[in-house]
This record gives C-alpha cells, sequence and structure tokens, in this order.
C-alpha cells in the first residue's frame, strides 16, 4: 500500500481516524489504542462496536510487529515495520488495514489459515477459536495461531491478498470491515 492507495481509500471509504507506517513497538501500539479511544469517545462510538476495533487493531499490530521482525533486520538487531490504517465508511462501517512483509513459509500458513476462516460462519468460528483456546495447541511463538480466529469473529468481513516483494518474502494486505451496532437501551 503505498501513499495514493490512502489517499483512494480516504476518498472512496470516508474518513481515516489512524494511520501509521513505520517501525513498530509495544509502546507505539499503545499510544495509538489510545488514540483511537479518544476518537470512538470524540465520535460516541458505541462500547461493542469500539472494543471490536481496539482488539483487531491490536491483534494487527502485534502480528505486523512479530512477522515483520524475522523480514527486516539492521546493524541494531531485529525491526518491525507494517502499515496501519482505521477508518470509518460513509454508510458507518468500520474498517481496518494491514500490511507488512512476511516470507514464504508464513505465507503459506497464513493464507491456509485465513481461507479456511473466510469460509466458517459466525458459530463455527466462535466453536473453532474457543476449542483452540481450550487446547492451546495452535499457539505458535509468533501468535497468530488463534488471533485471526479472534479478529473474524469481531468484524463482519474479512479480506487478505499477498503481493510478491522477492524470491522469498511478499507483503500481506489484510482488511477487516467492522459494521455499527445499534445498542437498544
Amino acid at each position: 500500500m503505498n501513499i495514493s492507495m490512502v489517499q483512494d481509500l480516504i476518498e472512496k471509504d470516508g474518513i481515516v481516524f489512524l494511520t501509521y507506517g513505520g517501525s513498530l513497538t509495544q509502546t507505539l501500539i499503545a499510544g495509538m489504542t489510545e488514540a483511537l479511544e479518544n476518537e470512538a469517545k470524540f465520535n460516541d462510538l458505541n462500547m461493542s462496536t469500539s472494543n471490536n476495533i481496539f482488539t483487531i487493531f491490536i491483534e494487527l499490530a502485534q502480528n505486523m510487529m512479530n512477522y515483520s521482525k524475522k523480514n527486516h533486520e539492521n546493524e541494531n538487531g531485529r525491526k518491525s515495520e507494517g502499515l496501519i490504517l482505521v477508518g470509518k465508511s460513509t454508510n458507518n462501517e468500520y474498517f481496518i488495514h494491514s500490511q507488512n512483509v512476511v516470507n514464504s513459509k508464513d505465507m503459506h500458513s497464513i493464507q491456509k489459515k485465513l481461507e479456511l476462516i473466510k469460509n466458517m460462519d459466525k458459530e463455527t468460528i466462535k466453536s473453532e477459536y474457543r476449542r483452540l483456546r481450550k487446547e492451546g495447541r495452535d499457539l505458535h511463538p509468533l501468535g497468530a495461531g488463534i488471533g485471526f480466529y479472534e479478529i473474524s469473529k469481531r468484524c463482519d468481513e474479512i479480506d487478505f491478498e499477498f503481493k510478491k516483494v522477492d524470491e522469498n518474502r511478499f507483503y500481506f494486505h489484510f482488511k477487516a470491515k467492522i459494521t455499527e451496532k445499534v445498542e437498544v437501551n
């Protein structure tokens, strides 16, 4: 994703609350989450929708941080890089986009998992999430074992694509859509 693609998103999808591209750290993720919380309060976003946005944002940011560490090295050691964007379309849909570089092995693993999840209904996703969480088998050092299930149970739609960078690296672009639910008091 480049700056013109971000501009296209803004024109097509509405407003962007947060966009960040570059090195990621836990401290930076916490700061961006705080900015999203302030935006949610300012826009009087309901608790359910805002919690879903925060959870998805954190899962994607942590995935970006962990996976990109393997693919970027500098003289100071590992470096996490990615691009993340949170916004709202004109029809009350919120979206979270992320993009980072993954290696070929991770790409195949992520793609297989996401294709499986994308073909599940909400109840199956929730059931599989509970099963995996209870068993603890689908966890690995980089996360994303059950993280994509967590994301998928909290949003209305996911989409993803991989674009080749070189022989062993791919851009991984992920998008989650959340439709704001009207809470009845």
